[in-house]
C-alpha cells in the first residue's frame, strides 16, 4: 500500500447515512486492502451472507475485469466495490444486472459531480472518451434461476495520473472534472441508485433496455471494432431482447456480440 495513504480517513458514517433506507444499510464492510472484493463477496455468498452485503476496498492487489483483464489500483484513489444481490431473476437475464449497474453508476456520478458519463456496452464507464470505471458481474444459478449475483464496480475517483501505458485510455473523476471528489459520496450515491435499479428490474424489467439505449451513445450508430486481431468492424444497431449488442458488420450481416470487447474505430 502507498505509504502516504491513511485508511483511517474513510468516513464510514457518511456512507451509512447515505444508504439509509436501502437494502445496503448496515451491510457495508470497508477494507484498507484486499486481493479482490469480488472474491470476498463470492466466498461470503456461498456461506450464506445476506443480500445487500457490500465490500469496499481502498486498494486491490488482484482485481480483475471482464475477460480476465487487470485493474490498476492506487491506494485511496479509487472505489473498488462488490455488492451481493439475490435478485428474483432468470439466469438468462443475468446480463441485465451489468446494464442496470451501468445506469446506476451514470446516475451517481452525475448527481455527485455534474459530469454525465457515457456507457460503452456492456460494462465500461467513459468520460471525455476515456475509461474511468468498469463492471464485472459474476453469478451462480440453480436450474434456470439466479441463486446470487456478485456485482463488482471499479471506479477511478481521485487518480491524478496513470502509468504511461494507460494514460491515453484511462481517466478519473478528478482528471475529467478538474477537482477532487469524496469517494464516500460517490459510493453512497452509487448504492442508492443501484438499489432503485434492482427494484425496477424485479418489478418491471421491460424498460431497462430502452433506458440503457438512451443512456449510451454506443448502442446505435457507433462505428466499432469487435474483438481483437481476428475480430470485425461495423456499426452498432441496437440491443436484442436479451440485452446483447447488435452490430451491422461491414459485409452487411447483422451480428450479435455475445463475447469480445467493443472498441471505437475511425470511420
Amino acid at each position: 500500500m502507498s505509504s502516504n495513504y491513511d485508511a483511517s480517513n474513510w468516513d464510514a458514517g457518511a456512507v451509512e447515512a447515505g444508504v439509509a433506507g436501502t437494502r445496503f444499510a448496515g451491510k457495508v464492510t470497508h477494507l484498507a486492502t484486499t486481493g479482490s472484493t469480488n472474491t470476498l463477496a463470492i466466498e461470503a455468498a456461498q456461506a450464506g451472507a445476506p443480500e445487500g452485503s457490500v465490500w469496499v476496498a481502498d486498494e486491490q492487489t488482484a482485481g480483475r475485469g471482464r475477460g480476465g483483464h487487470g485493474w490498476h489500483s492506487a491506494a485511496g484513489d479509487g472505489l473498488y466495490v462488490s455488492v451481493l444481490l439475490r435478485p428474483r431473476m432468470a439466469l438468462a437475464e443475468a446480463l441485465w444486472l451489468s446494464l442496470a449497474t451501468g445506469l446506476a453508476v451514470q446516475t451517481a456520478v452525475y448527481e455527485v459531480t455534474g459530469a454525465l458519463p457515457d456507457i460503452r456496452w456492456p460494462n465500461d464507464m467513459i468520460l471525455n472518451g476515456k475509461k474511468f470505471g468498469g463492471i464485472l458481474a459474476e453469478t451462480s444459478a440453480s436450474a434456470e434461476a439466479l441463486r446470487y449475483a456478485v456485482v463488482g464496480i471499479g471506479l477511478n475517483v481521485q487518480h491524478a495520473g496513470f502509468p504511461s501505458e494507460l494514460r491515453e485510455i484511462a481517466t478519473s473523476l478528478r482528471l475529467a472534472t478538474g477537482q477532487e471528489w469524496s469517494r464516500e459520496a460517490v459510493l453512497a450515491g452509487l448504492l442508492r441508485a443501484l438499489d432503485r435499479e434492482v427494484e425496477l428490474l424485479e418489478e418491471d424489467s421491460a424498460g431497462l433496455l430502452e433506458r440503457f439505449a438512451e443512456a449510451s451513445s454506443w448502442v446505435r450508430g457507433k462505428p466499432v471494432r469487435v474483438g481483437e486481431e481476428d475480430g470485425y468492424t461495423g456499426v452498432t444497431a441496437g440491443l436484442d431482447a436479451r440485452g446483447f449488442l447488435r452490430v451491422r458488420a461491414d459485409d452487411g450481416t447483422l451480428r450479435t456480440v455475445l463475447s469480445g470487447g467493443v472498441r471505437p474505430r475511425s470511420i
